[in-house]
């Protein structure tokens, strides 16, 4: 679910560029042209904006994905860092968390 509205949300703000690598590329908001400086100030920092939030939601994509992958195969739901279990409310709270609570900043 989370994953379909990540790329929900990813179409929002951006297109895929690769398939292959899941590359997205942030996109301009539609406006109507023009030369105006201020205009094409506020088009840049909202391109900016855009680009900040798409890079936020790509990582968020990735762990999903790695969380899905890893529900296929094993180590779901094991700290990367350490091999012990992840803690059952960190997982509740994060379904997609790869560390345990003592790591979680690593």
């Amino acid at each position: 679910e989370e994953k379909a509205l990540l790329i929900e949300e990813l179409k929002e703000i951006g297109m895929i560029v690769d398939e292959n690598t899941g590359e997205w590329e942030a996109v301009p908001e539609q406006q109507s042209p023009t030369a105006d400086e201020n205009d094409l100030a506020d088009k840049f920092e909202s391109y900016e904006e855009r680009s900040d939030m798409l890079k936020t939601l790509k990582h968020r994509y990735q762990e999903i994905i790695s969380a899905l992958s890893k529900m296929d195969g094993s180590g779901y739901g094991i700290c990367e860092v350490c091999g012990a279990p992840i803690e059952a409310d960190r997982m509740t709270a994060n379904p997609a968390a790869s560390t345990c609570k003592a790591h979680m900043n690593n």
